[in-house]
């Protein structure tokens, strides 16, 4: 749970907005050349030249976004963070600044803050980024956190959704829908804690897919390596609603129709053993999970000698003309409509 009682308890009355500001971002340094002035002032100053900016927001809330009771809070300060940079890194972009602002009801003691920072602070080390400024207030339902990242492309680089064409590959990095599942394991034991609360998990065979779950990572090695392989994706997004939902975004944006293939899609066999544990359709899982922060995207087929047998990319389907539509082809090669079935933030 999020807090042990006998740990130091410190009210955030004691402090303060600005002595609670100060506190939580006394650790952060500025790297960036970018970053005129960070925290401290009224707001910050950012001086990028001629490079193109790029501006991404997202807002976690307790309850919708993340359980508490398994996610621990230097996790959660992480996790805030990545989610933000990999929509950076969409836009083939770099990551350079965020801002961070939490609303945290009084529940919370200044010790838990700290352990949520840290997990920020551990993050802003890790991808090299400045932490700029951002705001603190109170909440009555728990814990809000909105983190703003920004970066900086160079004009002729940047990359949007819009860009595909009909003969483009569609690629993915990494492999699909291990976070859903070590979501699926995560509230298993949560069920299983209710009822007896001294039981102690064994997770030590879900560990991958629990890590993808509560640690995942921003892939800023793939703009990096897409860099260096002299390859330009048509378009991209990064997944985080799951992978058809993403596909028909890009293929929506870009006007075209496409033709994934059941049998490409990347899995990690802990992912597999495990839905066949919880009798879940892995192809399932890996269309509408989502979180996996990967990065989905399309090449012109004269770059798919650069990224050949490459093993941080899977060539998971093609681009097709609009009126194709869109479709996933089965292991029993049979065309079905792709549909989004992924994370909704509201229920009908």
């Amino acid at each position: 749970m999020i807090e042990d009682k006998n740990q130091q308890r410190t009210n955030l009355s004691e402090l303060g907005e600005f002595g609670l500001i100060d506190h939580l971002t006394k650790n952060f340094q500025i790297k960036k050349t970018s970053t005129i002035k960070g925290i401290g002032d009224d707001a910050a100053v950012l001086n990028f030249e001629k490079k193109n900016i790029v501006v991404t927001t997202d807002l976690l809330v307790e309850g919708v976004h993340f359980d508490l009771s398994y996610m621990p809070l230097k996790h959660l300060g992480y996790k805030a963070i990545i989610v933000n940079l990999s929509d950076v890194y969409a836009m083939n972009a770099n990551a350079t600044q965020v801002t961070v602002s939490i609303a945290v009801s009084n529940r919370f003691p200044l010790e838990a803050l700290e352990e949520l920072y840290a997990g920020i602070e551990t993050a802003a080390k890790i991808y090299d980024i400045d932490v700029i400024g951002g705001d603190t207030t109170s909440s009555n339902t728990g814990l809000l956190i909105s983190v703003t990242a920004i970066g900086e492309v160079d004009p002729e680089k940047v990359v949007y959704r819009n860009g595909a064409k009909p003969n483009d590959l569609l690629v993915v990095s990494g492999d699909i829908g291990a976070a859903y599942m070590g979501l699926q394991i995560l509230e298993r034991e949560k069920e299983v804690y209710k009822v007896n609360p001294n039981n102690q998990p064994d997770l030590e065979s879900y560990s991958y897919i629990i890590e993808r779950q509560l640690k995942p990572e921003a892939r800023k090695d793939i703009v990096k390596l897409l860099s260096d392989l002299d390859v330009k994706p048509t378009a991209m997004i990064d997944i985080s609603d799951g992978l058809s939902s993403e596909i028909i975004h890009l293929c929506k944006q870009s006007e075209v129709g496409c033709d994934l293939y059941e049998s490409k899609i990347p899995l990690d066999p802990q992912l597999i053993s495990t839905c066949e544990e919880f009798n879940i359709d892995s192809t399932t899982v890996a269309l509408n999970g989502g979180e996996d922060y990967e990065l989905l995207f399309t090449i012109s087929q004269e770059d798919f000698p650069k990224i050949k047998a490459n093993p941080h990319f899977s060539v998971i389907g093609f681009i097709t003309e609009k009126k194709a539509g869109l479709n996933l082809v089965t292991r029993a090669e049979t065309k079905i409509p792709i549909k989004a079935q992924g994370w909704k933030n509201f229920s009908d």
